[in-house]
């Protein structure tokens, strides 16, 4: 077994540690959905547990009563508060160096230089993984994905299980929807903004209502061309989470290219989260010797998911 360089292998697992809180807040801010779940402080790490709990409101107090002088109040109990239950998704990636690397890159400087390139390979992978996953329907390799947007805020919200709550039960566990097809709409610029009137509409209660829209190319490009003639009203411009968006009823709404191209949802975000776990947040580990390799590797590890805790405030736009 080859014998790793001490000094290497320190400079190695030290530069990852000073870079990891960097890292974790590059991945944040590389997406305007996980930056604006950021802003709003709903990337609450965990602690631990067999599942990633979220809270619930499913029911009103039902003892609320109108009275006069002495009528009998209702005082009996009122159960309106359940969970829904998520599973741990985990997630690694390795930044390693070979012992012919450690020969040619010989000199602190020369390693802090390499450790550079690769670290920056490692955030610019978990950028794009973490992106893309925020799309996922929960089944992705093997169901061992992070269940994104596709799960969260479902096709067919009148059926499947999120949160360990069978919607086909549940209808008050339903997310919004506006199918094109089922309307007997064509999609294009000329009906897109309809359905969104639709969407933001049905998620409306009180001054809770949808802040953030993303969509695919085809319906970002039908609604960018709706605004194109109100241009000189409505600008596009940098939206709270500092991308390009455009503004619709006091909400932002982006492109994003892994969503689908004839997706778009509407989200009220103080109901959406990111639960990373707080030892595992793209935390690096301790640098290992690869038994039957001359190479040391230094691994990150990420455990969490996305969670939701009211999916009748979220809404979906599809054909």
């Amino acid at each position: 077994m080859a014998i790793p360089n001490s000094s290497y292998t320190e400079l190695i697992t030290t530069t990852l540690d000073n870079y990891r809180d960097e890292l974790s807040d590059n991945i944040l801010n590389h997406n305007p959905l996980l930056a604006r779940l950021n802003r709003k402080g709903n990337v609450d790490t965990a602690t631990g547990g067999a599942k990633l709990l979220e809270n619930l409101m499913y029911a009103e107090n039902g003892t609320f009563l109108w009275y006069s002088g002495y009528e009998e109040l209702d005082v009996s109990s009122s159960d309106v508060l359940t969970s829904a239950n998520f599973d741990w998704k985990q997630a690694n990636v390795n930044v390693t160096m070979s012992g012919l690397e450690e020969l040619q890159n010989s000199g602190k400087a020369a390693v802090h230089n390499w450790m550079k390139a690769r670290i920056r390979v490692a955030e610019i992978t978990s950028k794009n993984a973490i992106a893309a996953a925020l799309f996922f329907s929960n089944t992705e390799n093997g169901g061992k994905s992070i269940g994104g947007l596709q799960h969260l805020v479902a096709d067919l919200p009148t059926s499947g299980t999120v949160g360990g709550i069978d919607s086909s039960l549940q209808s008050w566990w339903r997310n919004q929807f506006y199918d094109f097809s089922t309307e007997s709409v064509t999609a294009g610029p000329t009906t897109i903004v309809h359905a969104m009137n639709e969407i933001h509409r049905r998620t409306l209660r009180g001054t809770d209502k949808v802040d953030f829209w993303v969509a695919g190319g085809t319906y970002f490009t039908y609604f960018e061309e709706s605004m194109q003639p109100n241009q000189r009203y409505m600008a596009a411009g940098k939206g709270e989470t500092g991308f390009d968006s455009y503004r619709y009823k006091g909400g932002d709404v982006f492109f994003d290219e892994n969503c689908s191209n004839t997706r778009m949802y509407g989200l009220n975000t103080d109901y959406v989260h990111f639960r990373p776990h707080v030892d595992r947040n793209f935390i690096t580990m301790k640098s290992r010797q690869a038994v039957n390799q001359d190479a040391t590797i230094v691994p990150m590890f990420f455990a969490g998911n996305m969670t939701v805790s009211n999916r009748s405030l979220q809404g979906l736009i599809l054909a």
